[in-house]
């Protein structure tokens, strides 16, 4: 505990009863209320407990900050497993106290428990108070690179006859082997993409298994039962192939993560069928997400690519995608 102005200062578990005041600090920091985004991420708690760790400190008027932070097990294409930092927030008259120093600690502290050797985070390079938040809790940028593409601009290039724009993408751990399309029309090539479902599970981690040779169906399952959460925008896909699955792409649409006001979506994961390369699947997936995201009035997507993952950026590159103004920051924490 530490005290505050004469008060002591709790750090415990995040619960469903925090709500109001974690949307009612959340809000004077953003100018706006996240109701709905901070809902879906408590609800989410509940669902995969392992997969969270969302804290809250309090004094005896209530609740005085509040840190959310998600586990990373196969987004953007890592191994290892790490914890994101998702929420964080200090209540106005408690600011300057080391509360989020504390908060910061009691997640450290989680991560090491369950053997999580890293934690990150995104911030925007503009936001000088959380970057000086960031480097007094020990983050460093990360080398991986967060590219974004204006959605009206990928919609244009996924239609374009330019042969840059048609590689064929046939990865998901690492988004790593890049083939050539053979530039077949997709109208013409019987591929349907449609909205994931829930029976598409097994259909997902075959694919997934046959590009990774690795069973994730923990992590798919978790993803999908996320995407298909009710209160949640639905924009992952399916491409099916003479009426089979045959790839997919795993993207969400919020407002929220990381402190952003603004709609967009997040690239998760995307996965073509090794033994259905050079059908045009990538490109319709592509194709399809941009559409569905423009009519859902979201204007940007965006991605983490490893830095030596040059085969990727370059895909993403002639898809549309550039450097984000968002910079990715990584802190190791020591596990015994």
């Amino acid at each position: 505990m530490q005290e505050l102005a004469g008060e002591a200062i709790t750090v415990r578990a995040l619960t469903t009863g925090d709500l109001g005041a974690v949307v009612a600090i959340d809000a004077t920091i953003e100018g706006r209320s996240r109701r709905s985004y901070i809902e879906r991420r408590l609800r989410a708690a509940l669902r995969e407990p392992r997969l969270h760790a969302q804290f809250a400190a309090v004094d005896s008027l209530g609740l005085v900050g509040h840190l959310l932070g998600r586990v990373l097990e196969g987004e953007f294409g890592r191994d290892e497993r790490a914890l994101r930092i998702e929420l964080v927030g200090v209540r106005g008259d408690s600011r300057g106290h080391g509360i989020g120093s504390q908060l910061f600690a009691a997640l450290a502290a989680w991560s090491a428990r369950h053997r999580i050797g890293a934690l990150r985070t995104q911030a925007s390079w503009r936001d000088s108070t959380m970057l000086g938040w960031l480097d007094a809790m020990g983050f460093a940028l990360d080398r991986g690179r967060i590219l974004e593409c204006d959605v009206a601009d990928g919609a244009r290039r996924a239609d374009a006859d330019d042969p840059g724009a048609d590689s064929e993408i046939a990865f998901a751990r690492s988004f790593a082997d890049t083939v050539r399309s053979d530039l077949e029309a997709v109208a013409s090539s019987g591929i349907e993409v449609r909205t994931m479902a829930a029976d598409d599970l097994d259909a997902i981690v075959r694919i997934d298994g046959r590009l990774t040779y690795r069973d994730r169906r923990s992590y798919l399952a978790g993803r999908l039962d996320e995407a298909l959460d009710p209160g949640g925008v639905r924009v992952s896909l399916v491409a099916s192939v003479d009426g089979a699955p045959a790839g997919f792409v795993m993207a969400r649409a919020d407002r929220g993560d990381f402190g952003r006001i603004e709609p967009i979506a997040v690239l998760d994961t995307i996965g073509v069928d090794p033994r259905r390369v050079r059908r045009g699947i990538g490109r319709a997936l592509l194709r399809q997400l941009f559409l569905n995201l423009s009519a859902l009035r979201i204007e940007r997507v965006e991605t983490v690519v490893a830095p030596n993952d040059d085969a990727l950026s370059g895909f993403l590159r002639a898809a549309g995608f550039a450097p984000s103004q968002r910079l990715a920051f990584v802190c190791a924490i020591h596990v015994a």
